[in-house]
């Protein structure tokens, strides 16, 4: 048995293309469909009033696109509105960013001491020192919100003296905490893996949250025996949508994609 519906992916902005890079890799067979809240990026700043708000209103797009399954490609939604939206898509299975992560970094932590950085709501939300202490309670988990992290990922701020400055403040406290697993709940982080690693040194594994999540989807989809059916180029047949559409969303895109992109469309959905 297989299912060749698409995976619906929503994001809060370009971040999330990450997972979606990830899962092109993976499952290229499977045609994904892609919505990034554009329009109302950064979601971390903003209320979680504002942030369901959002992310119910997208979500209810890709529900009527007739998706097999649902990825949330963004920290903050899913640390913020996941609960809502399982409660809204109730036949369609549902994966976030936060619990993947989490129980990779409880499984690689060898002194159960786990770092995570993340924008302000997520930091807020508690949702990964909740997430990690329901694995093991015995993990003790220090996190940090690093406001400047995601605009300096976006406009590709990776190697300046500000970047190195930002990561110094924000990554000290982890350093003296002496873990030795380190989340990036950002996906936009994923940019800034080579400074971040740097900082903490080489025995701190960085915990990339969407590896995770595209690894949690595949096996999700085999042990159901909803794989595509379709054998061939899944990426072309994706589709990539943004709320706004900006003179520099294609080429912000294809840095996150790391490969050709299709084109980005507009959701008028």
């Amino acid at each position: 048995m297989s299912d060749s519906r698409p995976i619906g992916i929503l994001d809060s902005g370009l971040g999330g293309l990450t997972v979606v890079r990830e899962l092109f890799t993976g499952m290229p067979d499977e045609t994904l469909i892609y919505i990034g809240d554009t329009a109302h990026f950064p979601y971390g700043p903003r209320s979680p009033q504002s942030i369901k708000a959002f992310a119910m209103s997208n979500i209810k797009k890709l529900a009527a696109m007739d998706i097999k399954m649902l990825v949330i490609s963004c920290n903050t939604i899913s640390a913020i509105a996941l609960d809502s939206i399982c409660n809204e898509l109730r036949d369609i299975p549902v994966v976030g960013m936060i619990n993947p992560a989490a129980r990779a970094a409880a499984a690689h932590t060898a002194v159960k001491r786990v770092g995570v950085i993340a924008t302000e709501a997520t930091i807020a939300s508690e949702a990964y020192t909740k997430a990690i202490a329901n694995i093991d309670p015995s993990i003790k988990t220090f996190a940090k919100a690093c406001p400047l992290f995601v605009p300096l990922a976006k406009e590709g701020i990776v190697d300046a003296e500000i970047t190195q400055r930002a990561a110094q403040r924000y990554l000290d406290e982890m350093i003296h905490r002496d873990v030795d697993c380190l989340i990036l709940g950002s996906t936009y982080y994923q940019r800034l893996m080579e400074i971040i690693q740097s900082m903490v040194g080489a025995h701190v594994q960085l915990i990339d949250s969407a590896f995770w999540v595209a690894k949690e989807v595949k096996t999700m989809l085999n042990a159901v025996n909803a794989r595509s059916g379709v054998s061939g180029a899944g990426k072309e047949k994706s589709t990539l949508y943004v709320t706004d559409l900006s003179a520099s969303t294609q080429s912000i895109a294809a840095v996150f994609l790391r490969d050709t992109v299709p084109e980005i469309k507009k959701c008028i959905l």
